[in-house]
């Protein structure tokens, strides 16, 4: 068989995992506790992907030390309280393995914290599954263009050798920010319908993981 790629590199909120029961838990509670006004849920669900700082700021109008304390506080809850409030998509450990099997490198690039992201890939075994994990800097500096970047350099590949999967505008541009092909899915947070992603660059538009193996893999 042969493959159009030597490496996949994945998201995580809304790619690999559903952890939206973690994160709008997260963020409600932290909310209560500062009395800041409670969200729709379209609202909240925007908060799924992006660093904190910038949902906080973006949604509640909130800057300097408020903004930092909401962070903060989102921090305790989640990482202390509700992290592991996630369920992995369906197919997803099946395409860890077949492309293993296949010989093509893996690796998650994500803007969730790299504290954050360990604690909850182990939970499940997914630090088994995959040969790099790359989360984002607790400061927030890394874009996501650099996280991608960075598991590029470990995995010893080159960016046209490189598939990016992932379910949001976030996604989407970091790969585009260094000439990577992106796969958008359907099943996350960003892209629920074809025209959510038809604004971005990218090769394909999934609806199951398992499709991705069928398009990488010839």
């Amino acid at each position: 068989m042969m493959s159009r790629y030597k490496a996949v590199l994945f998201d995580l909120d809304g790619t690999i995992m559903d952890t939206s029961e973690g994160i709008l838990m997260s963020i409600k509670e932290a909310a209560d506790m500062l009395g800041l006004p409670e969200l729709e849920p379209e609202v909240l669900r925007t908060f799924i992907g992006p660093p904190i700082e910038w949902s906080f700021e973006d949604k509640y109008g909130i800057h300097g030390d408020d903004l930092k304390k909401a962070a903060a506080t989102f921090r305790d809850r989640y990482s202390n309280h509700n992290l592991l409030h996630a369920k992995p998509y369906e197919g997803i450990f099946d395409l860890f393995r077949k492309l293993r099997e296949n010989g093509i490198g893996t690796a998650i690039a994500t803007y969730k914290k790299q504290d954050y992201t360990m604690k909850l890939l182990k939970n499940f075994g997914v630090d088994q599954m995959v040969d790099v994990i790359y989360g984002s800097d607790y400061e927030g500096k890394l874009k996501k263009s650099d996280i991608i970047e960075l598991c590029i350099k470990d995995l010893g590949v080159t960016k046209d050798e490189v598939l990016m999967v992932g379910d949001s505008k976030h996604d989407a541009m970091g790969a585009k920010a260094l000439g990577v092909d992106f796969a958008g899915v359907s099943f996350g947070f960003g892209f629920e319908v074809q025209d959510d992603i038809n604004e971005y660059d990218h090769v394909i538009y999934v609806d199951k993981a398992m499709d991705l193996y069928d398009f990488i893999v010839e």
